[in-house]
């Protein structure tokens, strides 16, 4: 896996050993394609980060800092290597559940990256959905920010009316909704 464009363009991005499912080399392409006027000196905040190819990525792309919040340790020592490998500048990151972490965040942020466990059957848990849950986010982001989730393609997350699905693609097995505040 590597960065796509920007200032560490071709530089290879290190996957911790945990469980993870970076978001593929096209799909990150495809993605900031779709949003790159959002990405130049944007606040960034990556949440289920995982890799941080996301964040990475915006960061090497322009973006004035980003924050990576994921709950796994071995995720977020890897983050730290990559910015450090990179030299990017800007990345903090942070170890703690995403829900607890977006409860307690008082930032505003230009570009939300959520790249949650996949539901696939029922009983998983909808991180999406909880996410989307109007008390888990809404409040950072500023008022023409974008929030971009990843999910399996075959699941559709309750989106409430608080919210506004500005863009929706399909890629593989995964899906990308580009998410507005409701006007």
């Amino acid at each position: 896996m590597r960065i796509i464009a920007g200032s560490a363009k071709r530089r290879e991005i290190k996957v911790p050993k945990a469980v993870v499912r970076p978001t593929t080399d096209r799909t990150r392409e495809a993605m900031f394609s779709i949003i790159q006027s959002y990405v130049d000196g944007a606040k960034v905040l990556d949440l289920f980060a995982g890799a941080g190819s996301l964040g990475l990525e915006a960061l090497s792309r322009g973006a004035s800092n980003c924050e990576f919040v994921d709950m796994n340790r071995a995720c977020t020592s890897v983050i730290d290597k990559n910015l450090t490998t990179l030299n990017l500048k800007g990345g903090s990151v942070i170890n703690a559940d995403v829900l607890s972490f977006l409860k307690r965040a008082r930032g505003n942020y230009d570009l939300i990256f959520a790249d949650p466990p996949y539901y696939k059957i029922p009983g998983d848990r909808d991180f999406a959905s909880e996410l989307l849950a109007e008390e888990n986010g809404l409040h950072i982001l500023v008022d023409d920010g974008l929030l971009v989730i990843e999910i399996d393609a075959r699941h559709k997350p309750n989106v409430p009316a608080t919210w506004e699905v500005a863009d929706q693609r399909s890629y593989g097995g995964c899906a990308i909704l580009f998410l507005r505040k409701a006007k």
